[in-house]
C-alpha cells in the first residue's frame, strides 16, 4: 500500500523560499505520476505541479509556473521548491500519487477529476506580506 509523508513548509515572508519533501513508500511501479496540491480555507483544492517518473516530464499551474519546481531524487523523495512566495500561496500542501504508467497529460486530467491513488496528510505553508 502506498504511503506518502510530507515534511518541510512553515512560515516565510513574501519573496522568500521554502521546500517541501514527500517520502514515497510502498510504490513498486517503475513509472508513475506524482503531484503537489494545495488547499486554502474556503477555497477549492488546486493542483500546482505534477511529475512523471517515466520521462521526467512536468506540468505547473499558471499560478506557480516560474516560481515553483517539482523534482524527485533517486530515493523516490518528491520535492517542491518554492521561490518568490506570495501571500496567496498560503495553504496546506499535500503530495499525491496520481496514476501509474501514464503520460503527464493523463496525469493532469486525472488530477483535475480528483482521481488520486494516494494522498499525504499535508504541510502548512504560510506567507506573510
Amino acid at each position: 500500500q502506498e504511503h506518502l509523508l510530507e515534511s518541510g513548509g512553515g512560515s516565510v515572508q513574501a519573496g522568500g523560499s521554502l521546500t517541501l519533501s514527500c517520502i514515497v513508500s510502498g510504490y513498486s511501479y517503475s513509472s508513475y505520476c506524482m503531484g503537489w496540491f494545495r488547499q486554502a480555507p474556503g477555497k477549492e483544492r488546486e493542483g500546482v505541479a505534477y511529475f512523471n517518473t517515466g520521462d521526467n516530464s512536468t506540468i505547473y499551474s499558471d499560478s506557480v509556473r516560474g516560481r515553483f519546481t517539482i523534482a524527485q531524487d533517486n530515493a523516490k523523495t518528491l520535492y517542491l521548491q518554492m521561490t518568490n512566495l506570495k501571500p496567496e500561496d498560503t495553504a496546506k500542501y499535500h503530495c499525491a500519487a496520481v496514476c501509474t504508467d501514464c503520460t503527464i497529460t493523463w496525469c493532469n486530467k486525472r488530477a483535475q477529476a480528483n482521481a488520486l491513488d494516494a494522498w499525504g496528510q499535508g504541510k502548512q505553508v504560510t506567507v506573510s506580506a
